[in-house]
């Protein structure tokens, strides 16, 4: 079947008479046979002028990038243009601040595979739509320092992985050293707990975890956010790139100014709230116990930083309320890819004067956005964070201010 591919969908597969085809561009022609609706290996028949040569020699078999065969210059242009038609669809838009675009070779984080072989083990990312494995020696996407700990995987993979599953292998590059955290392995019995000891040790790992259990920690695993010192739960979520994190922060200041108290919601291990405690006081809300400890901790062990007071609170069940929001001069928000449709709704009732929104997830935040509008905030502008190079990931920051003046304080 020959076909025009139309447009790319938000996954970055192309799009032809209604018909899904990775890895092609806009205008390109391709023949293919189609199953199930899918081309999945189509023919560049005709390619687009966009179309170049992926930078890395994985791409055809990892399922890791999605977009390496498309210039940087089209992939900025298409991630744009998806933050600004979910906009549109809410009746929104907005000033596009200049994008961030994270270097190559800067993923600090990222989940792996691990699967058990009969006489080693196998370490990489899963094809697409596939549960086989791609090795990565060579990822142009993970930090140097991640791709150098891919032997500890693997020595952790062969000693605790079954031969029936793949296990799960969150690594984090922290400062002082990687952070493994693993899940679905063997039951962590005396000798299993041994043996990944002395692979920690003999790999260097700052801390392993198995099944949210510590099993050893030769070196607190320290991410810093400003001038306060973090260790991090095992597993938890932190920004993908300390690039991308940076203009993250860049773009947060710049949208809530310098406001004597804000509240941080959805507020991790302190991304944000422990910058914004340089020059103002902050309440951090974290639906996550040990991250809101570790934000804590943090902010005990830092002098000079104004007070920054912690609260466990699953925000999607029990909002905050607007007339406690009142009390703030700016919040910060950045709820995980479903928004945060409630709190929003509080917030919008609330007027509290500026509002800096971060979000992973286009439609989401248009949705809250447009919520916000109604209430009577004016959207002042979108900047794209693109710290998932060639995937179709895309992340953004925001400002939206309501009029409203600051409370007054005696």
């Amino acid at each position: 079947m020959r076909l025009t591919v139309e447009r790319l969908g938000h996954r970055g597969d192309g799009v032809a008479e209604g018909i899904f085809i990775p890895r092609v561009l806009p205008g390109e022609v391709v023949e293919g046979e189609v199953e199930d609706g899918r081309m999945p290996a189509p023919r560049i028949v005709t390619a687009a002028p966009e179309r170049v040569s992926p930078p890395c020699r994985h791409y055809r078999a990892c399922g890791g990038c999605a977009l390496q065969h498309a210039s940087d210059g089209f992939v900025a242009n298409w991630k744009q243009d998806v933050v600004q038609t979910a906009l549109a669809a809410q009746g929104l838009s907005a000033p596009m601040r200049p994008m961030h675009i994270s270097p190559p070779a800067t993923r600090r984080r990222a989940t792996l595979a691990g699967r058990r072989l009969k006489t080693g083990a196998m370490v990489g990312f899963h094809a697409r739509a596939s549960d086989v494995l791609t090795e990565v020696p060579d990822c142009r996407v993970l930090h140097p320092g991640l791709v150098a700990a891919l032997p500890a995987l693997e020595a952790v993979t062969f000693a605790g992985a079954s031969r029936k599953g793949a296990l799960a292998l969150a690594v984090t590059l922290s400062e002082t050293g990687v952070d493994l955290a693993v899940r679905g392995g063997k039951p962590l019995d005396g000798p299993l707990r041994a043996r990944l000891a002395d692979i920690a040790a003999a790999h260097g790992l700052a801390r392993l975890a198995w099944d949210s259990e510590v099993v050893v920690t030769r070196a607190p695993p320290i991410v810093s956010f400003g001038s306060a010192r973090v260790v991090p739960p095992p597993g938890a979520f932190l920004q993908a790139t300390p690039e991308g994190e940076a203009a993250l922060l860049s773009a947060v200041r710049e949208a809530v100014g310098a406001p004597r108290r804000v509240a941080d919601l959805f507020a991790g291990c302190g991304t944000f709230a422990l910058p914004l405690a340089d020059s103002s006081e902050v309440y951090a809300v974290e639906g996550d116990d040990a991250m809101r400890a570790a934000l804590d901790a943090g902010w005990r062990g830092t002098p000079g930083l104004r007070k920054v007071t912690t609260e466990t609170r699953d925000l999607f069940r029990r909002p905050m309320d607007s007339a406690t929001l009142r009390d703030f001069d700016a919040v910060v928000i950045d709820p995980p890819r479903a928004g945060a449709r409630a709190q929003t709704a509080e917030l919008a009732r609330a007027g509290v004067p500026v509002i800096a929104a971060l979000s992973c997830n286009p439609a989401s935040f248009a949705r809250d956005a447009a919520q916000l509008v109604s209430g009577g905030y004016r959207l002042d502008w979108v900047q794209v964070i693109d710290q998932f190079r060639w995937s179709p990931h895309v992340e953004l920051a925001a400002r939206l201010s309501s009029g409203h003046t600051a409370p007054e304080r005696s």
